[in-house]
């Protein structure tokens, strides 16, 4: 399942010029509040009508203002999750998913989309105990849960999230993370999905569209596109397996090429694939082992390139840790005072509290 988008809108001093394509998988607009990631997805929804361009999924054409094609909400088989759950307080959650599926009945005769078996998706969720409760009843997260089973259960073949975790406090989001990574991983139905959380795009996306100021600036796997995301404070990517849980002090232990890294304790089991995303002002570097520091995680590497920022007052140093790529944001003094250099071996001090769980 594929979507394109090509689309020119002028709002006010508003002007969003958005030209991608996107895969299937978890494919996030990123970018600062006012950037145009809401107003994108509500023209992929159909709230909105664009100046000009055209939106397709999978060759279909959404919005073709050359040809006059705009298919109403009601046919574009889409399922939208908002920020708030917008469950109907008078039905219980059995109640409220079902309404999801009087949508699907024309769909599920087209085929394609998501699951829209009401026990694969309460499985898929985990929200079985929860069927005969009233939303009033419902934490944050177990809302947010049972809004995407409804959505779900619409069989649509594209499902668009716009920054669902975000009324949501830390412990929350990380009840439901797992949940949206099992969602891509699982339902064979692409999502588009809305977020300004770096952490968050790095744990779920697969491609990432990055938007500043109305326009698409780049776009492609995680990996690559989410340290672009702050020119003044570049940050890296690093894949992970879980290796272990230290219940002691509540910390988790990833695997990483880069070495192992101790973080938060993750509500994942041991072998669950996970992302961190780690700022390069949160990495510190120092040209012997350090000692006697309350950091836990130090990895080693060399230094495989410069690159100093525009007023000279601090320098990017790109890292490369065991095949790993590591980047460190420091004042053009450090690099001067340590004499750092291509090809130096130094090691790279990083605070655990920096791996966001979300």
């Amino acid at each position: 399942m594929s979507l394109e988008v090509d689309v020119d809108l002028a709002r006010g001093s508003f002007r969003l010029a958005a030209r991608f394509s996107a895969p299937s998988g978890l494919t996030a607009l990123f970018g600062r509040s006012g950037s145009g990631k809401t107003t994108l997805v509500d023209i992929v929804g159909g709230l909105v009508r664009p100046d000009r361009g055209r939106v397709a999924v999978d060759g279909q054409a959404l919005v073709d203002t050359a040809s006059g094609t705009f298919m109403p909400r009601h046919r574009r088989r889409l399922g939208y999750v908002f920020q708030d759950s917008r469950l109907f307080p008078h039905l219980n959650v059995r109640r409220n998913l079902l309404y999801g599926r009087w949508f699907n009945r024309a769909a599920s005769l087209v085929g394609g989309g998501a699951p829209a078996d009401l026990d694969t998706v309460v499985e898929l969720l985990g929200i079985g105990a929860l069927l005969e409760r009233a939303p009033e009843s419902l934490s944050g997260g177990e809302k947010q849960r049972v809004a995407i089973g409804r959505a779900l259960l619409a069989h649509p073949r594209l499902l668009l999230m716009d920054e669902p975790l975000a009324s949501l406090d830390e412990q929350r989001r990380g009840e439901i993370l797992p949940y949206i990574e099992r969602l891509r991983d699982e339902a064979g139905v692409p999502i588009l999905y809305v977020s300004h959380s770096a952490a968050e795009v790095a744990r779920l996306a697969t491609t990432v569209v990055l938007l500043a100021d109305g326009k698409v600036t780049a776009v492609g796997p995680v990996s690559e596109i989410l340290p672009l995301a702050d020119p003044g404070d570049g940050g890296s990517v690093l894949d992970a397996v879980v290796a272990r849980h230290d219940e002691a002090f509540r910390l988790t232990v990833l695997s990483t090429r880069a070495g192992e890294l101790q973080v938060p304790r993750l509500g994942v089991a041991p072998g669950a694939t996970v992302r961190a995303f780690i700022r390069g002002r949160d990495v510190m570097l120092s040209l012997a082992p350090p000692q006697d520091i309350s950091a836990l995680n130090v990895l080693s590497g060399r230094i495989a390139g410069i690159v100093p920022d525009g007023n000279g007052a601090q320098a990017e140093i790109r890292l490369d840790c065991n095949g790993a790529a590591l980047t460190a944001r420091v004042t053009a003094k450090s690099v001067h005072r340590l004499a750092l250099a291509p090809g130096l071996p130094v090691y790279a001090v990083i605070k655990s509290v920096s791996f966001e769980r979300n």
